[in-house]
């Protein structure tokens, strides 16, 4: 083993699969955090805030495929992909995976990924302390004609990406300086989570949620605003609730 332990979760349908890799990994010198048999297990992990390197994720899982919760991270975290089948590739880097891994993995090929894993922590630091922690009043800033002004993270129910751009919408539609949702959840970290690829919502403005017509959750924010919610996220944004 050489660079820092990486502190991984894995996810695996297949138990003989399952612990194949998580003792592929611990013999990588990994620290393996949880293993895990679905994708809505992987959000709920997730939810509650533990550190984690990466996440191995199996595509097809019952529930919520791989590809489906790498959609719906609550916070940025590395992902590696596994999977018998090769065509899942192309998909796989379109979710910009850190790497893809053909069943049955090798301690060769698993050791290939780790280095790459660890190359990023070098460059970017850890998945650890990729998501800072909520401390006291936030503002962020907004286009305003040519100069930018500070809005209070307080005011603001939630954020959707559209047009290469990330809008903040808090009594009024504003563009932020942001480009992503990605560098938003940077920047806010734990003070939002995903209700879908495109959408942010700050957990302290729903007012109240109930279920939809085609099952997906349905959430009231502050001000009237009635939002659906991904399948995959729902879990993480009840746990925030206190919903269970």
């Amino acid at each position: 083993m050489s660079g820092p332990v990486l502190r991984v979760v894995v996810a695996e349908d297949e138990p003989f699969n399952l612990r194949r890799l998580s003792r592929l990994l611990r013999e990588a010198g990994c620290e393996v955090a949880a293993e895990l048999e679905d994708g809505p297990s992987v959000l709920a992990w997730l939810a509650r805030g533990e550190p984690v390197d990466a996440l191995f994720l199996d595509i097809q899982m019952p529930g919520l495929t791989g590809l489906d919760v790498a959609v719906d991270l609550p916070r940025p975290v590395p992902v590696v992909f596994v999977t018998a089948y090769a065509e899942h590739a192309v998909r796989a880097f379109e979710q910009a995976a850190t790497d893809y891994l053909l069943k049955p993995v090798t301690a060769e090929r698993l050791a290939a990924t780790l280095q790459r894993l660890r190359g990023a922590q070098g460059t970017s630091g850890s998945g650890r302390e990729a998501v800072p922690r909520p401390t006291g009043p936030f503002r962020f800033p907004v286009k305003a004609g040519d100069g930018l002004v500070m809005v209070d993270l307080a005011r603001t129910t939630h954020f959707v990406c559209e047009d290469e751009a990330v809008w903040a919408f808090a009594g009024e539609r504003l563009r932020t300086t942001w480009k992503t949702l990605a560098e938003a959840e940077q920047a806010l970290g734990a003070r939002v989570v995903r209700g879908h690829r495109h959408l942010l919502i700050r957990p302290e403005a729903v007012v109240g949620v109930r279920a939809g017509d085609s099952g997906r959750l349905l959430v009231r924010l502050a001000g009237g605003t009635e939002l659906e919610v991904s399948r995959g996220a729902a879990p993480v944004l009840k746990a925030k609730l206190g919903l269970g």
